[in-house]
């Protein structure tokens, strides 16, 4: 979740980097808003497509997958199915879901100002839109069907400002800034989005002025924006013709000269930035095993009973093989050390299989648990770590049902001393292993 997070993110500035750079300036505005409202949702699935045939263009990391070892009760035994009881929300996901809470009472906060503000105003229909006057006030803004004048602005403003939020409700701007407001509740952690937003009101203020200026002149027009005085709403989601940072931008457009049909080719560098995309999703993948770099170790001989545990903990030792993981074949695997004379490469695989079993078994401090944790009967402790190049345990991840377990773990597997390195096609390479462990508590009565 959190490389795909990163990599989202990471996407979505990209695009709007590529925007500010190459066609921000630019009169296609229609184009212009197309590409804000698609490239987000691009970036959101983009981390999720994985394209076999780009993946084989960069090296891999091979994956070994360890069998399983168990804590328990019991004594040693092969067990052919566990069932893990599922933990509770992580700190990731609470604070996740906190902030999705918190985004949609802000978004209904607004929906109620606005609400508000219909409510208190002098209603009315003009060419089959309606408009809400407001008492006492000089601001301008549109949302849905509707739009809101401020009952002080003078006759000759209305009537531009009435033209000019007439082509937000035609061309149902206020859709394309509800699309962000929902994905500022999902996504509120990412300051991409907020900045989507900024860049398409000030999009559809272009529009709008394209719009009128075709039908009553640039100079009129302009002069208008300039000679106004107002409070302008701070609500996200409105169109409001009255934005102090907008105004110079927007007069400026509207002196541009219309783009030449031949900068369209700029959209064209969507692709190739696209296909970098997909290749680098492609690569970078979640840490987990797959079908063509994994392989699976056989069950080597169980290791001796650890040393006495503590009194709320009573531990034994078994190897769980999985069954499930295909073999793939891997020139040379790390050798651990004890294991060198060995010529086999199958047997320096069980060999490390088995040291590894022994350092686990060996170096688990199980005091890290007591009753205070309220923890399941039966836990799961992933570990993911990795043999670099150079033979050194490095990358060291875990994921367990409470903290101190996750760091109990990756202590365990940093006492490894070091080995050395696999081998692929005659060059030194990183091997990834993982190694789950099933861990179950015996609480005191």
């Amino acid at each position: 979740m959190k490389i795909y997070i990163l990599q989202m993110i990471a996407f979505q500035l990209v695009f709007l980097a590529l925007y500010g750079w190459l066609l921000k300036k630019e009169t296609f505005f229609q184009w212009n808003r197309m590409y804000l409202l698609v490239t987000p949702v691009i970036a959101l699935f983009l981390p999720l497509i994985k394209v076999p045939a780009l993946q084989t263009l960069m090296p891999q990391n091979l994956m070994v997958s360890l069998p399983e070892i168990t804590f328990g009760t019991a004594t040693l035994e092969t067990q052919n199915n566990l069932t893990v009881a599922s933990p509770g929300f992580s700190i990731f996901e609470i604070i996740l879901y906190s902030g999705m809470a918190i985004s949609t009472l802000i978004f209904l906060k607004k929906l109620y100002k606005i609400n508000q503000l219909k409510g208190s105003g002098k209603a009315d229909v003009r060419d089959n839109i309606s408009v809400v006057y407001m008492l006492n006030s000089t601001d301008a803004f549109s949302f849905a069907g509707t739009i809101f004048l401020g009952e002080n602005l003078n006759p000759q403003s209305k009537k531009y400002i009435f033209a000019h939020e007439q082509v937000h409700i035609e061309q149902k701007h206020y859709l394309d800034l509800l699309y962000f407001e929902v994905l500022r509740i999902i996504f509120w952690f990412n300051p991409m989005v907020y900045f989507y937003q900024k860049r398409i009101a000030a999009l559809h203020e272009y529009i709008a002025d394209a719009k009128v200026v075709s039908q009553c002149g640039k100079t009129s027009y302009y002069q208008n924006l300039l000679s106004q005085v107002f409070q302008t709403q701070t609500v996200s989601f409105i169109n409001s013709f009255f934005n102090h940072s907008l105004i110079k931008k927007r007069i400026v457009m509207l002196h541009k000269s219309k783009s030449k049909n031949v900068h369209l080719v700029k959209f064209a560098l969507l692709l190739p930035v696209v296909a970098l995309m997909l290749t680098f999703s492609s690569y970078s993948q979640e840490k987990k095993p797959s079908a063509t770099s994994v392989e699976s170790i056989p069950t080597p001989p169980k290791p001796p009973m650890p040393p006495a545990p503590a009194a709320s903990v009573t531990q034994s030792i078994d190897i769980q093989e999985d069954m499930s993981v295909p073999f793939a074949v891997i020139d040379q695997v790390p050798i651990y050390p004890g294991c060198e004379n060995l010529v086999d490469n199958a047997a320096r695989k069980n060999c490390f299989s088995e040291k590894i079993s022994l350092l686990v078994s060996e170096n688990f401090n199980t005091k890290v648990v007591n009753n205070e944790m309220n923890l399941e009967a039966k836990q799961r402790i992933t570990i993911q770590f990795k043999i670099d190049e150079k033979g050194n345990v490095v990358d060291v991840m875990a994921r367990a049902a409470h903290p101190l377990l996750i760091e109990e773990a990756k202590r365990v597997i940093y006492l490894a001393p070091k080995m050395k390195p696999g081998r692929q096609k005659d060059k030194e390479v990183s091997v990834i292993y993982s190694l789950p462990i099933a861990f179950e508590i015996s609480k005191e009565k």
